[in-house]
């Protein structure tokens, strides 16, 4: 097959590209497409020279996805309201506001508020034999900038990456027709690279419309949009922050994504199963979208230690207490308990217990510990989905040759809500494939991280 050259021009770099390499050609060609300083401080990954393939089908249920969710996360603000207002038992409002400081939390009532959310839409999705399995959604996920340029680069050796090779750049360019200042903080100093990368791409579209700067003590002008890429936990230890947020409750500047502590909270993931709740959700999002999502959210609980009665259990795990959970043998144990929000450990898997992979103590432990945090930091068990096995080629390193690994996959697909319309893009998506092994499918030394392209 003749060597067809293929240019990609970008603000920081001419990438020029080969169809037609080989596998080892197009390795070198990845590696040398890496902007200068790299894309996240200190983190490695296996590049692989082909992406991660996708069926038509799996790309068909990813592109309804991206709606479903924006339903979702809307209905999760309304129902949190309505709970405030005596629209809703009382005990949804209670049960997400723990732990959060007040003024945050007496944001929801001013009139800059009511109609933002989050218009970066990143669920994190084991593939699994039977589909996709959710295990949380990110609404300031990391890796926009990283798939961006991964997008470029593969679709420069001739990939159909989904999305497109300026789909995630275009995606994020619609939630700011203005252009924006993106905030990194110092405990999100890691991203600040790929942050960097993509604003230079973004102004290079006209103008210079996109600046990062460091958080603390931001000076943000009237009018001017913000793109928040810090978690809400740290707020208070950022300068400036709390008048930053109240300026955009007052209108004066707008945050993205918002601060609304209430929607970033995992426990939805535990109330979107609550009976009590069923018709509240009837009410909030139609049925259609809340099915869809239905076949994505495992089933889960919030792990409360209010005493059940005599005469209840648990839905699905048919036990009347957390002490029967917590002698479950191996193989009843294949859940997986995670602390909801609003903590340094709640983001990057820190926070993530998996029952099967633990000892019987050590698994009693961490419920024990879980169920003490209730009243400040509340926790959520999931239904354990077991991702299939997949078999993907890579770059040894250490050994200067092509592998083969087995592996389990997590997709992160990047959804956009455009700030115009409304429109929801998929503007790309991010396989990382990790060994076979692994329990815990996260971003990691050993772990190959590719777009995503739809088979044939």
């Amino acid at each position: 097959m003749p060597c067809v050259r293929v240019k990609v021009m970008t603000k920081n770099a001419q990438l020029d590209l080969r169809e037609g390499l080989s596998p080892v050609e197009r390795v070198a060609a990845v590696k040398s497409a890496m902007p200068e300083g790299g894309m996240f401080a200190g983190m490695e990954w296996r590049i692989s020279p082909d992406p991660f393939v996708l069926t038509k089908s799996e790309h068909k249920e990813l592109e309804k996805l991206g709606y479903r969710l924006w339903q979702y996360v809307q209905a999760c603000d309304l129902i949190y309201r309505w709970s405030q207002q005596g629209k809703a038992p009382a005990w949804v409002a209670d049960l997400l506001s723990a732990g959060k400081p007040k003024w945050m939390i007496d944001l929801v009532s001013e009139k800059g508020m009511t109609n933002e959310f989050p218009r970066v839409l990143r669920p994190d999705l084991i593939l699994t034999d039977d589909g996709f399995a959710m295990s949380e959604l990110d609404s300031v996920p990391g890796g926009v900038g990283l798939l961006g340029w991964k997008n470029r680069t593969y679709a420069a050796l001739g990939e159909k990456v989904i999305g497109g090779a300026n789909g995630m750049i275009d995606g994020f360019a619609s939630l700011f027709p203005n252009g924006a200042d993106l905030l990194v903080s110092q405990e999100s100093a890691d991203y600040r690279p790929e942050m960097e990368w993509l604003a230079g791409e973004l102004n290079a579209l006209g103008g210079e419309h996109f600046a990062v700067h460091d958080a603390e003590g931001a000076q943000v002008a009237s009018g001017r949009d913000v793109y928040r890429f810090f978690e809400l936990f740290d707020f208070e230890n950022i300068a400036g922050s709390r008048e930053l947020a109240q300026r955009a409750a007052a209108g004066d500047v707008r945050i993205s994504a918002p601060v609304k502590p209430w929607i970033e909270e995992k426990l939805w993931l535990a109330l979107f199963w609550s009976a009590p709740l069923r018709e509240i959700w009837a009410k909030a999002m139609r049925r259609n979208h809340w099915e869809g999502l239905s076949n994505v959210i495992p089933y889960g609980w919030v792990v409360d230690p209010t005493p059940l009665p005599p005469h209840a259990v648990l839905p699905r795990l048919e036990v009347q207490s957390w002490d029967e959970v917590k002698q479950f043998s191996q193989s009843e144990r294949e859940l997986v308990l995670k602390i909801s929000g609003f903590d340094d450990t709640a983001w990057g898997s820190r926070g993530v217990k998996i029952g099967h992979d633990i000892s019987s103590p050590e698994w009693s432990i961490a419920l024990d510990d879980a169920l003490g945090a209730f009243g400040s930091h509340p926790h959520v068990l999931q239904r354990f989905h077991k991702g299939r096995v997949v078999k993907h080629q890579f770059w040894n390193e250490q050994r200067g040759e092509m592998e083969t690994m087995d592996g389990r996959v997590r997709l992160t697909p990047y959804y956009f809500v455009s700030r115009n319309d409304d429109t929801v893009s998929l503007g790309g998506v991010h396989a990382t494939i990790c060994p076979a092994d692994k329990k815990i499918l996260h971003g990691m030394t050993d772990a190959v991280m590719v777009p995503c392209v739809v088979g044939e």
